[in-house]
């Protein structure tokens, strides 16, 4: 694919970290999102993390400054009309998402696919609301998408194969080893696999088995995990370990996704992890 602009629909954690790695790079990158202003305060976060790797000397200040001349914010989803490929990464809200690709499908051009980061939620049913569907698939990156390697490629039902192949090769272009699933299945590889330990850990502490930093300790030192489940339950946030965990639930009518009552109490007092300060650990003002 001669890919030069990508946009990225969605000014979070993963839109923000996506629009990153893009302008990283060597792509012209366009945040969007409801608002102009969300979308300027992504790339301000953006901008404030380059200037901490400059003031530590892992980068030069002319890095820096070619990845932000690469990043462009925009309101609302006009951009697509010169996207050479669409990333959504927005909330997990599947009706949401239906309304976007549908919007999208008037704007972008034919040939353009339109890819979601979803973790769980049904690919088919966003392509449906499309009038390519055979362009349509899963490009799921990991937290944080400079960092992590592996980009998970899923097609939806009528994801064609070329479709496939180019968005695993873009996957490559930016710098990842991705794996490609051989049909839709909730959640992929990665999520279905972790899902399943993560939530062992918090039935863990739930049930007073062990205190968080001991069943951390236990499965960084026994299985050599560079971090404890509970850190990463923290880094994900609780909301959206519980909300990913709530769609397998459903989907596979699995009890194995079920979780303990203790994190709907600590959602409910506003525990969320890392970006509400404390979550199984405090973060005090982080």
């Amino acid at each position: 694919m001669n890919i030069k602009k990508v946009l990225v629909i969605g000014a979070g954690t993963m839109g923000g970290g996506i629009s990153q790695l893009c302008a990283q790079q060597g792509f012209d990158t366009v945040i969007t999102d409801i608002s102009q202003e969300l979308s300027d305060n992504a790339r301000s976060r953006i901008e404030q993390g380059l200037d901490r790797r400059v003031g530590l000397g892992k980068i030069a200040e002319e890095v820096k400054n070619a990845v932000l001349s690469r990043i462009f914010t925009a309101g609302g989803l006009s951009s697509a009309r010169d996207a050479d490929i669409v990333i959504e990464s927005i909330i997990e809200d599947l009706e949401i998402k239906k309304k976007v690709f549908s919007e999208l499908d008037e704007i972008a051009r034919p040939d353009v696919i339109l890819a979601t980061n979803t973790t769980s939620l049904s690919i088919s049913a966003m392509a449906d609301a499309t009038n390519r569907p055979e362009k349509v698939v899963q490009m799921h990156f990991f937290n944080p998408p400079v960092i992590m390697k592996l980009v998970e490629i899923m097609p939806g039902q009528k994801t064609s194969m070329e479709t496939m192949e180019k968005a695993a090769d873009f996957a490559r272009q930016l710098g990842k080893d991705p794996v490609v699933c051989k049909k839709e299945a909730p959640a992929g590889i990665v999520s279905r696999v972790l899902g399943q330990m993560l939530n062992e850990a918090t039935w863990l502490v739930a049930s007073g088995v062990a205190e968080s930093a001991d069943v951390d300790k236990a499965m960084k030192l026994g299985a050599n995990h560079p971090m404890g489940p509970l850190q990463l339950i923290d880094m994900i946030g609780l909301d959206i370990h519980c909300a990913k965990m709530e769609t397998l639930y459903r989907t596979l009518n699995d009890s194995r996704y079920n979780y303990p009552e203790l994190l709907d109490k600590m959602i409910e007092d506003g525990h969320l992890g890392r970006k509400t300060g404390k979550g199984f650990y405090d973060y005090g003002d982080k």
